[in-house]
């Protein structure tokens, strides 16, 4: 159920009424969440048989995998909690790395490990056999599985007290906000929540709404647009494209994918909000980033912490020494590749990018610089964090192109047309162009005026709230297509 969708809008306010009419009774609220999340990951669209369609879930099929993950972690956290043997609690602790990793592999990784890499490993004489699997991608999947593995993880590390009910641990991850794109949310964050009474002020609901509709309008206003009008078509494409438009379509990207995941991601905090429950912000003005650790910083939070606290971390971080504090660095970006996918594109993207942010940490360090990020090093009339800023954009741009490419060839091919030097541009309509480099310029305004238009909104009386929302679904309804586009991370 896509979050830009009419079914999602009815679904919500179904849940949100019926939600807040359960206010008192929390079993059953946390009940109806459950269910309605399981409704909204199973794709079933509760009110087609009003308009005379019949009643499908076609998603029905991995909600099994979601439930008993969800039902094994659980338990493992509780028995956890019981026991102080060494041993036994990391062998509970490998049950849970086995399973959620385990599904990673065989429903994302196993026909790219037995078919490509597979197929090179052959070619060297080793003996790996050709196993394809015929099996779908579950949505959602390299979301709630690094949910569940966190959670086990904190309790093992005797960070987090295990959830001692079931009904809270299934809502946790199987919240509709979160569940199929994310922000991937900690249990050491959300739980608590759940414990409390929940609470909806004019403020809190005015902040959701805020945040709704700028989600959705970044994602169709500008994301969508960039990839139907410049993006999509170079791609097919790319030898009938010059240099310039290549290049331009790359940054397109860069902005379109930024626009579709923080637009989703703004969507779920604000419907999360809407129940009671805040998640953190997923998405810091990434484009102002100096360098490329800084970009990492502000780009994906809630992976890019993840990375860090259980891949980084775990591996030593910068506790033995500058080379391993390097390489720690770039086997966690390496990791960051293939978390997005299974293909080759996806290997060389993490390695690009541990290179990139290894070098830029050993440079800091060779430089003697602070841990400081370099904005807040240079002040912003400096040309050295205008041009730091510039080329950590363009690296991204450049790199996040092999999201984009359908195979490794593919991508050749857009990489050798971006090197051919053309700069004819007939493909490049003045609305593109202007929607490009507007919507990277909205992420330099200072942050008092988009919190002071914010705080307008919220300030506002509800009829002047619905008037702005009106004027805004009907810019939505003129700018999208017939049929409401996929966010990208769904394919992640």
């Amino acid at each position: 159920m896509l979050f830009n969708s009419l079914a999602y809008a009815k679904f919500f306010a179904t849940v949100f009424i019926a939600s807040w009419l359960l206010a008192s009774r929390p079993r059953a609220r946390f009940a109806l969440l459950v269910c309605a999340s399981y409704v909204f990951y199973c794709g079933i669209d509760l009110f087609a048989p009003l308009s005379g369609e019949p009643l499908t879930a076609p998603y029905l099929k991995f909600a099994p995998i979601v439930f008993i993950g969800s039902t094994v972690d659980f338990w493992l956290g509780r028995w956890m909690a019981g026991h102080d043997d060494p041993k036994a609690r990391k062998r509970a602790l490998l049950i849970t790395i086995v399973m959620n990793v385990g599904l990673l592999v065989v429903f994302k990784y196993w026909n790219w490990l037995t078919g490509d890499l597979g197929a090179l490993l052959r070619s060297a004489g080793l003996p790996v056999p050709d196993v394809t699997l015929k099996l779908e991608l579950p949505l959602g999947i390299s979301f709630f599985t690094f949910m569940s593995l966190s959670y086990v993880i904190d309790v093992y590390r005797r960070k987090i007290e295990p959830s001692k009910n079931y009904l809270h641990y299934l809502t946790y991850i199987a919240f509709f906000p979160h569940l199929v794109a994310g922000p991937i949310v900690r249990g050491k964050d959300l739980l608590p929540l759940f414990e409390k009474a929940p609470r909806l002020t004019s403020r809190t609901a005015g902040e959701a709404l805020f945040l709704i509709g700028t989600g959705i309008g970044k994602k169709v206003i500008i994301g969508d647009f960039l990839a139907l009008n410049l993006v999509d078509r170079v791609h097919a494409e790319p030898t009938s494209f010059s240099s310039l438009e290549v290049l331009c379509a790359m940054y397109a990207y860069a902005v379109q994918v930024y626009c579709d995941f923080s637009g989703y991601s703004d969507v779920a905090i604000g419907s999360a909000l809407l129940l009671g429950y805040r998640f953190k912000i997923n998405f810091d003005q990434p484009f102002k980033a100096t360098n490329i650790v800084e970009f990492w910083r502000r780009w994906h939070i809630s992976l890019s912490s993840w990375l860090r606290d259980y891949v980084y971390f775990p591996l030593g971080g910068s506790q033995k020494g500058n080379f391993r504090k390097y390489l720690n660095v770039w086997i966690t970006m390496v990791v960051c590749g293939i978390w997005h996918g299974a293909a080759w594109t996806y290997v060389i993207f993490g390695i690009i990018q541990g290179f990139a942010v290894a070098g830029t940490h050993w440079f800091r360090d060779a430089t003697g610089r602070s841990a400081r990020n370099d904005a807040e090093e240079l002040p912003p009339w400096h040309p050295g964090r205008w041009i730091g800023t510039f080329l950590t954009f363009t690296f991204a741009a450049v790199t996040f192109a092999l999201f984009r490419a359908e195979s490794s060839q593919k991508a050749i091919l857009l990489y050798r047309q971006l090197l051919a030097g053309t700069t004819f541009h007939p493909n490049l309509p003045r609305s593109v162009v202007l929607i490009l480099f507007g919507a990277i310029a909205v992420q330099w305004l200072p942050r008092r005026w988009t919190d002071r238009v914010r705080d307008g909104f919220i300030a506002a009386p509800a009829v002047a709230q619905a008037v702005v929302l009106f004027m805004v679904a009907l810019a939505l309804r003129e700018a999208a297509v017939t049929e409401a586009v996929p966010f990208v991370y769904f394919q992640f």
